[in-house]
């Protein structure tokens, strides 16, 4: 989706000046009318030159839905903000999937519970192994459910005394 929606927020990010100038050009560059608001489309190309994909409907929607209602279209104060923002969720995701690699020794895409056990015991070595356990293993674990949220993995199959059957008629 377009923001983090997880329990653990990005860090609060600055553009470098240049970058700064760079979001400011290609918003000039599509108001091509000189408006001073970018259009739902002007948006969407927008998206595409600073990010290299076509924002969704339901994307360009969110955006839309949150402009000020007074004007036309994405001012460039909040432009600037949703690409910020935009930018800080992207280098979350990166951030995420860095440290899932980092776990995942051997490529496998998928993470054991010895390479949870080895990356735990480089940062964490007196963490006991209950614990790393729990984690690992825990359903409900904020670790799991991370890395399942921003890496679009499956959620984990229930166990056995997870599963309920209807009764038998």
């Amino acid at each position: 989706m377009f923001f983090s929606q997880a329990g653990a927020r990005p860090r609060m990010w600055e553009a470098s000046p240049s970058e700064h100038k760079k979001w400011v050009e290609v918003f000039k560059a599509c108001d091509e009318e000189n408006k001073g608001y970018l259009s739902r489309e002007d948006f969407k190309v927008a998206v595409v030159m600073l990010f290299g994909y076509k924002p969704s409907k339901i994307e360009a929607d969110a955006v839309m839905s949150s402009v000020d209602p007074n004007t036309s279209g994405i001012l460039l104060k909040e432009f600037l903000d949703i690409v910020r923002k935009k930018k800080e969720a992207q280098l979350y995701r990166n951030e995420i999937r860095h440290i899932f690699t980092a776990f995942d020794r051997h490529y496998r895409g998928y993470l054991t519970l010895e390479d949870f056990k080895k990356a735990f015991k480089q940062v964490a070595p007196k963490l006991s192994e209950r614990i790393i356990l729990e984690v690992f293993r825990g359903p409900q674990s904020p670790v799991i459910a991370l890395l399942q949220k921003h890496l679009l993995l499956p959620p984990p199959s229930p166990t056995p005394s997870q599963l309920s059957f209807p009764p038998c008629s």
